[in-house]
């Protein structure tokens, strides 16, 4: 391994990391001390080691055999969020969207709203198109900046993101580092009460106590599944509660997978799959995985 400035381990457990808390090992894991110690890093980094970027981990299974080569957690240098004029927000890739909301919110920027519906990270939302509750990432974005694995860092448009439900065309090599945002003005007070509103709706109706993830699948294509969303289409073919091992479908939501206390990732993801697999047979209605696997089997 190159040299760094930041943390570096080898063979670290992953499970502690992720919101789900399963997964195997991280062969290397490697916590940055800032952008330079990133950038150096993989610059001189070979190109045959894989790298994977691991964020807050709300929306990953790491899987029971680990993560080979070089695994990078951003550290709170990464996650810096800032209040500029004309409405903007300068987020880093680490921070929590919801925090990313509350800083838009002190400054009365508004536009920003639904990141309080969302548990990951600056990083995450820039890589999936995040979005909750009529809010997308693409509608407040300006551009982003990310290091690639030649260690050289440039900066993203809107336009070159390719931005579709839950999907960009970012290269999967970047890492992003932060992010611009443009905002609305409004009263900070309005603002905090429709994030309130968020915050309370999905408290309402999501399983956030238990060990899970977000929405384990995407939404699946309106005609084919009449208008339903994810939660209906499985409820209809018997998913709520549905279990495999230590893994359980959600009675309170059931597109969200729980983890009732020794699921392995293995459990949680054949529980997934076969969700997909009765909802195609009882309905044939695709459900796509919104939550990402990685790792080896």
């Amino acid at each position: 391994m190159p040299p760094v400035r930041g943390r570096m381990s080898f063979n670290t457990p992953l499970a502690p990391y992720t919101w789900l808390r399963v997964g195997g090992a991280a062969q290397v894991l490697f916590l940055p001390k800032d952008v330079a110690d990133l950038s150096r890093f993989l610059g001189a980094l070979p190109s045959d080691i894989p790298v994977q970027i691991l964020g807050a981990a709300s929306n990953v299974i790491v899987r029971d055999g680990g993560l080979p080569g070089v695994t990078v957690r951003l550290t709170p240098a990464f996650g810096k969020v800032e209040a500029l004029p004309n409405n903007q927000i300068r987020a880093g890739a680490a921070a929590l969207d919801q925090t990313v909301a509350k800083k838009a919110a002190a400054a009365g920027i508004a536009g920003l709203e639904f990141y309080a519906g969302i548990p990951g990270t600056i990083g995450g939302a820039l890589r999936m198109n995040a979005g909750c509750y009529g809010g997308e990432t693409k509608d407040i974005l300006v551009e982003a900046r990310a290091i690639d694995r030649q260690g050289r860092i440039c900066v993203m448009p809107l336009s070159e993101f390719g931005y579709a439900y839950r999907h960009s065309d970012a290269p999967d090599e970047l890492i992003f580092i932060d992010a611009l945002f443009q905002g609305t003005a409004d009263n900070s007070e309005a603002i905090t009460s429709r994030m309130d509103a968020i915050t309370a709706r999905r408290e309402d109706s999501q399983p956030i106590r238990e060990k899970t993830g977000g929405s384990t699948f995407k939404n699946p294509d309106q005609t084919q599944s009449g208008g339903r969303g994810a939660w209906k289409v499985i409820d209809d073919a018997g998913g709520r509660g549905f279990t495999v091992g230590g893994a359980k479908m959600s009675e309170k939501h059931c597109n969200f997978m729980i983890n009732t206390g020794d699921a392995s990732a293995g459990d949680l993801e054949t529980l997934g799959d076969t969700i997909r697999e009765k909802v195609k047979t009882s309905q044939g209605v695709d459900l796509h995985w919104e939550i990402k696997r990685i790792g080896v089997k």
